[in-house]
């Protein structure tokens, strides 16, 4: 289904998705003013196109132990495939990173991370990023609040 396929009442479903993703089919189709069978159908048909990636829990960060979040950007020392793919498997395979975005610019990645307190965020930004050899530098930022649009 191309972008313009998606109608008004699509753009309901994903937005009610997009609010609460546990929403049974029953639901949803009441909160868009569809018969279950055609909601259940047009989902179908956004998960097929690719409009719907997915579904998740989110997961509460303070409720593991995680009290910190922070973004770190980073900088690889070269630009190459390889290079490219060793960080990001490697930052992947930390259970503190919630989400890796590679980016054009000044900065090749910037990575969401929880970490359990300050002592935490810094041996994982000394450990797990400073000490990788395809890093050439890294920036931390804090994030105080974290709203989801």
């Amino acid at each position: 289904m191309p972008f313009q396929d998606i109608d008004r009442t699509d753009h309901k479903i994903l937005s009610a998705l997009q609010n609460n993703g546990r929403l049974s089919n029953k639901e949803l189709a009441a909160t868009v003013g569809l018969a279950p069978s055609s909601c259940h159908e047009r989902v179908r048909k956004l998960t097929e196109s690719g409009a719907i990636r997915g579904f998740h829990a989110e997961i509460n960060p303070a409720a593991l132990g995680f009290t910190l979040e922070a973004m770190i950007a980073v900088r690889l020392q070269r630009h190459s495939r390889e290079q490219y793919d060793a960080f990001r498997a490697g930052v992947l395979a930390l259970g503190e990173v919630k989400a890796v975005h590679h980016l054009a610019g000044e900065n090749d990645f910037l990575v969401h991370v929880m970490a359990r307190d300050t002592d935490h965020l810094r041996d994982l930004a000394l450990d797990h990023f400073i000490a990788r050899p395809e890093v050439g530098h890294i920036e931390t930022w804090l994030i105080f609040e974290h709203v989801r649009g």
